[in-house]
């Protein structure tokens, strides 16, 4: 009796030590490192995509001044502040004149005496020109005697030479003239010049806008080319954006655009590309293009940050699948794809991606596949695979 309970205690122990050991296999297969991989899988679909680019950009003005002197001066008056709205040749700004005023009248003089001398030179002209023509009339006169016999050969000698003596006369006081008028408009140049170097003192608008800057203030003494004051016109202001190199295929000038601003981030404004610039950022492996608006919102500031998306056209028909299923197997772009339950990879070309993660799949896979999207981990072509809903929680 003694042997059979033994016995019994024997086999109740081999019983529970065996469902232990299908315990532990049943957990290491179902939830260990032997377990299969949990993977979502989705069916490729065919559609069309509406490829768009997307880009960060700050807003700026096309067209912007910086206004400032010609020559050094001290800043005699500023007659805007940062914010105004200005009209095309509206006063900004005046400098300190210092003797141009002075300079100017004394040219203003300078240039009426010199046409005092043109008037004198002219005069003397006029008074050569009638000595001339008085000594040919005497000239030919006396030469006619002369061949009558009636005067002397030197009588005739003397009144051909007062003839030539007015013709040097009159040459020389068309010289006089030529000189005195030629003074004269040096002087009217250098006047007009320095008129026009009066004028700059003057800081006037070039076009219609807005006073973004104020560099300089009364007494204050600024260089040639410094500016004094900037200015913008609020109808030339874009969106300067940067676009990734790698994603950027169809960019071109007219795309239309939708523009989403940060300080109104619930209102996308309308626009197109106005214009792709030529060099792109090498460091940054981005492309520049500026974006216009078509129409700009009142109060919209330089600087901005802006959020731009490019809508490009329509693709052709195609199998789409999410971006998430493009995996990378030995430098081979392609897709796990299961058949009848057997999992293999699938290399595939891929076309243009949509903003919403869209892939275009050119060659390699058909309408109606099923392809893993997400896996828990690596996979192999004999990795053991479990089909669930989400990876966000453990299936039991």
């Amino acid at each position: 009796m003694k042997l059979s309970s033994v016995a019994l205690r024997r086999v109740v122990l081999v019983s529970l030590g065996a469902l232990l050991v299908m315990a532990l296999v049943y957990v290491v297969m179902r939830s260990g490192p032997l377990a299969p991989t949990r993977v979502t899988v989705v069916q490729a679909t065919e559609g069309r995509l509406t490829p768009a680019l997307f880009g960060i950009g700050t807003v700026e003005a096309r067209r912007s001044y910086l206004i400032g002197p010609t020559v050094a001066g001290r800043v005699r008056a500023v007659a805007v502040d940062v914010g105004d709205t200005v009209k095309a040749g509206q006063l900004l700004a005046e400098m300190d004149p210092v003797d141009l005023d002075e300079r100017v009248a004394a040219l203003d003089a300078s240039v009426a005496r010199a046409g005092s001398a043109v008037a004198a030179a002219e005069a003397q002209r006029h008074d050569a020109q009638a000595r001339k023509e008085l000594a040919a009339v005497n000239a030919r006169r006396y030469v006619e005697l002369g061949q009558q016999n009636f005067i002397s050969a030197g009588a005739v000698e003397a009144r051909l030479q007062e003839q030539a003596s007015a013709d040097a006369v009159v040459t020389a006081a068309t010289a006089n003239l030529a000189a005195a008028r030629l003074d004269q408009q040096r002087l009217a140049a250098e006047r007009g010049g320095l008129r026009r170097q009066r004028a700059n003192v003057r800081l006037l608008a070039p076009a219609d806008g807005v006073v973004t800057s104020r560099d300089a203030e009364p007494g204050s003494t600024v260089v040639a080319g410094q500016a004094a004051l900037r200015l913008i016109e609020p109808s030339s202001l874009w969106v300067k954006v940067r676009l990734d190199q790698a994603r950027s295929a169809g960019l071109a000038a007219g795309l239309p655009a939708q523009v989403v601003l940060r300080s109104n981030p619930g209102q996308a404004l309308a626009g197109k590309v106005a214009r792709v610039e030529a060099v792109s950022d090498s460091v940054t492996e981005e492309r520049v293009a500026q974006v216009g608006f078509d129409q700009a919102p009142a109060g919209l500031s330089v600087g901005e940050l802006a959020e731009v998306t490019l809508s490009l056209p329509a693709t052709a028909s195609a199998v789409l699948l999410p971006n998430a299923a493009i995996k990378r197997l030995q430098a081979q772009v392609g897709v796990w794809v299961i058949d009848d339950g057997t999992l293999r990879f699938a290399p595939v070309r891929i076309g243009q991606a949509s903003l919403d993660g869209q892939v275009q799949i050119l060659e390699g896979l058909k309408a109606g596949t099923t392809v893993i999207v997400h896996s828990e981990k690596d996979l192999g072509t004999h990795s053991r695979i479990t089909v669930v809903g989400s990876l966000a929680g453990r299936q039991p």
